[in-house]
């Protein structure tokens, strides 16, 4: 096969940290407030404007706190799990690594007992019909090492009596968020907007605050997951008062990439450029005998984090360790012609590749790599069949 000669502009389609967006240099930060205080009141008013930017293009009701965490959506994720959780029993949906990783919190670390956990294998999602709304629910709306997201929120009673804690954090700006049939929602800058690591958001309903307020976990708070003070929320964390010190150049990059979400359209910007990339992609896969979509069914397939699986039998009747090997033959040939970065598949996933489809990747540069897939494909099963 011969090698294309259209390249990607931009060959970065890492699943996390993503692309930034087009047209951005390291020009953005120049007004970035290094060497001052995160206290001072130029840094607070920058960091209430990520927390404010971000509730108003996403909607978020106004009854909904919404505050910045250290340790990115994992800090924000764990400070929930470990100031709520143990007050009733806890459903726990995982279909691929992160909400695995949720489940062994809950029961190694937390040690709770009355734990259910409904579980799937890469590539679908278990049965969501089984969640009781008398019981708290955890669960990640996208499995970013899967492919899968969960299709909507249809399933979650609007009059339950549990809260329902979402890991929305490649699924944020990709998705419209049912904000009534949810209670915590946490996610990272380093997804959708195309943001640095670091730091990640919280967002509490008036139910969670309540919880808050009226439940006292049994086991000892690390400092960084503590959200009340004085038996009540600790308010200051939802205005911009960082638990601990942030990075203003992180939190100017985070400014950038909202203030580009707005520019595009806000959330329907966001999303249609996404599903725009997942449809490329799908139209590519289903003239492409040697690669499928690692979750089959259209409805669950995520269109931030699309994954896939190489079903070629030469490739795919290896034993593992040989699929592996192959993908990692052919991203690093990949990555030699500067055309794609870091689009190997997760390393507890199955075999297989990883593109990240968010709104910061433009659908020219999607298109631009297929080709490149293909002719990978044929050289590297070429090499390996010697």
């Amino acid at each position: 096969m011969e090698r294309p000669q259209r390249r990607p502009r931009n060959p970065c389609f890492s699943s996390g940290p993503t692309a930034k967006r087009p047209g951005w240099s390291v020009e953005v930060l120049k007004d970035a407030l290094v060497g001052r205080s995160h206290r001072s009141a130029p840094a607070r008013a920058r960091l209430r404007e990520v927390i404010e930017r971000s509730r108003a293009l996403l909607r978020m009701p106004e009854d909904w706190r919404l505050g910045i965490m250290p340790a990115s959506d994992t800090g924000a994720f764990e400070a929930a799990m470990w100031s709520l959780l143990g007050a009733r029993g806890v459903d726990v949906i995982a279909f691929e690594s992160f909400g695995q990783g949720w489940l062994v919190d809950i029961t190694k670390q937390l040690r709770l007992e009355d734990v259910r956990a409904f579980t799937a294998p890469y590539g679908e999602l278990p049965d969501l019909s089984q969640v009781d709304p008398a019981r708290d629910v955890v669960f990640c709306w996208n499995g970013t090492t899967s492919g899968v997201w969960v299709p909507d929120g249809g399933w979650i009673a609007p009059d339950r009596q549990g809260l329902v804690l979402c890991d929305a954090t490649s699924a944020v700006f990709a998705v419209p968020l049912p904000w009534d049939r949810l209670d915590v929602v946490t996610w990272s800058w380093q997804k959708v907007p195309g943001g640095e690591a670091q730091h990640g958001m919280l967002a509490l309903s008036p139910r969670a605050v309540e919880r808050l307020e009226s439940w006292s976990p049994p086991w000892p708070l690390p400092k960084i997951f503590r959200l009340t003070r004085g038996g009540k929320i600790d308010e200051g964390i939802f205005r911009g008062d960082t638990i601990n010190t942030p990075s203003m150049l992180a939190v100017e990059d985070a400014l950038d990439g909202l203030r580009w979400i707005e520019s595009i359209g806000g959330l329907e910007g966001a999303i249609a450029r996404s599903r725009a990339n997942l449809r490329v992609i799908e139209e590519w896969v289903a003239r492409t005998p040697w690669v499928d979509f690692l979750a089959r069914r259209p409805e669950i397939r995520s269109s931030t984090s699309i994954c896939l699986s190489i079903v070629d039998p030469r490739v795919a009747e290896r034993p593992q360790d040989g699929q592996h090997a192959f993908v990692r033959a052919m991203t690093a040939r990949l990555e030699e012609e500067g055309v794609a970065y870091d689009i190997a598949g997760y390393r507890d996933a199955p075999p297989g590749l990883r593109i990240w489809g968010g709104a910061t990747v433009e659908t020219a540069d999607i298109e631009a790599l297929l080709p490149w897939l293909d002719w990978a494909f044929e050289e590297t099963l070429a090499e390996t069949i010697r």
